[in-house]
């Protein structure tokens, strides 16, 4: 059953008070017009809670915008939504398509920091040869700038729950070289304030493939601002270079937008639950007088084993980011030699992931969320694994 309004309601009393279902949720397919945004496929999804948000097919399948009630939950770039016709894939371009939003999807075979690395294989033939070349690999990636196909975004009765759903693949290939295909399901229910990912990476070629995949989850004011907090099941904190390390005592702790305020990144160990779920929070405790906001991210850390925080306080640029991966963020060269933990696909191999974003709406749903990060923290620190 739903829980709307106060109350339960079963699909006949639902239905007995409207003459269709999307008075109250759905989901609604358009396209976006005007500037470099002209063309882009969207999919808005509604829960009937005042949760809502907006999936790009046409970047992805990653989600945009994203509120609760109005308030909005991931910061917004000044490069608006991008055609990815426009994508730079060369050293930074990446960042003039970067929209910010509740996900964007970095990867599917490089990601993290531009590098370029020694290969021998030959564009023309497909084949190795003598002449040794240099790759060079983009920020973060190319995934999130194709277009998916065989897209279903649709709602259906199962009992007395209604299910919501985005869909579609996603492939990133080349001739000669690698064919990776993301299968991609968003999927929320009426009366929920919270959604679920489900993703399959798969390499359909037959050879292997390198394999690196972040989930960009970009939080924004109101959840963060002056006095706001990361609530995590982090057990140690790293950082990863000079800039973060200034600020390595205040990594969960936001002030007031800071001018020349540098990017901060930290790695997280985290703790997870006896279902091997992490869980990760951005909570302003002071919102609309004391109510509180903030949203958290849980996912399995079996097959996202690091967890990356990007902090910026800068003027406009006043964002966080939780960012589950199955990599560091120093690029593919770093991943393989400094670290030795670049993942591989071998042909017909496949990977699945899966998350959950919610919404914590009151001071109430905060207060239980950080209870569950301070006993799974316990519970690491007792059995002596931190």
């Amino acid at each position: 059953m739903a829980r709307l309004f106060g109350r339960q309601w079963s699909r006949e009393e639902l239905l007995q008070r409207m003459g269709d279902l999307s008075q109250v949720a759905g989901v609604q397919e358009f396209t976006l017009r005007g500037g470099r945004a002209e063309g882009v496929r969207a999919v808005e999804v509604r829960t009937g809670t005042g949760f809502r948000f907006w999936v790009l097919p046409d970047r992805g399948l990653d989600i945009a915008w994203a509120e609760y009630g109005g308030v909005p939950l991931a910061w917004m770039s000044p490069t608006g939504i991008v055609h990815p016709a426009y994508f730079e894939p060369e050293g930074f371009g990446w960042l003039r398509s970067f929209f910010g939003g509740l996900l964007v999807t970095c990867g599917l075979t490089y990601l993290g920091q531009p590098a370029s690395e020694a290969s021998s294989w030959c564009p023309f033939t497909g084949a190795p040869s003598n002449d040794i070349r240099r790759v060079f690999l983009g920020l973060h990636g190319r995934v999130a700038n194709i277009p998916a196909s065989h897209v279903w975004a649709d709602g259906d009765w199962e009992g007395d729950e209604y299910v919501l759903w985005v869909q579609g693949r996603i492939r990133e290939a080349i001739v000669f070289g690698e064919t990776v295909e993301l299968r991609r399901r968003i999927s929320t229910r009426l009366g929920e304030n919270r959604l679920w990912l489900h993703d399959r990476v798969e390499n359909l070629s037959f050879e292997p493939v390198p394999h690196m995949i972040l989930y960009h989850i970009n939080g924004g004011f109101p959840a963060v601002d002056a006095g706001s907090e990361v609530v995590c099941t982090s057990v140690e904190v790293a950082p990863l270079d000079a800039a973060a390390e200034a600020g390595l005592e205040e990594w969960h702790r936001f002030v007031e937008p800071t001018p020349a305020f540098p990017s901060q990144v930290f790695y997280h160990r985290m703790a997870t639950d006896a279902e091997g779920y992490a869980y990760a929070a951005l909570i302003n405790k002071s919102f609309n007088g004391g109510q509180g906001f903030g949203f958290y991210v849980k996912y399995r850390q079996k097959e996202l084993p690091f967890f990356v925080q990007w902090k910026r306080n800068e003027r406009g640029t006043y964002v966080c980011g939780l960012e589950p991966a199955n990599c560091h963020v120093e690029g593919r060269p770093a991943e393989a030699e400094k670290y030795g933990t670049l993942q591989w696909l071998q042909g017909g191999e496949s990977r699945e992931y899966f998350l959950e974003i919610g919404v914590l709406t009151d001071q109430g749903e905060i207060a239980r969320f950080e209870e569950q990060v301070r006993r799974l923290r316990g519970e690491q620190r007792s059995l002596g694994l931190e």
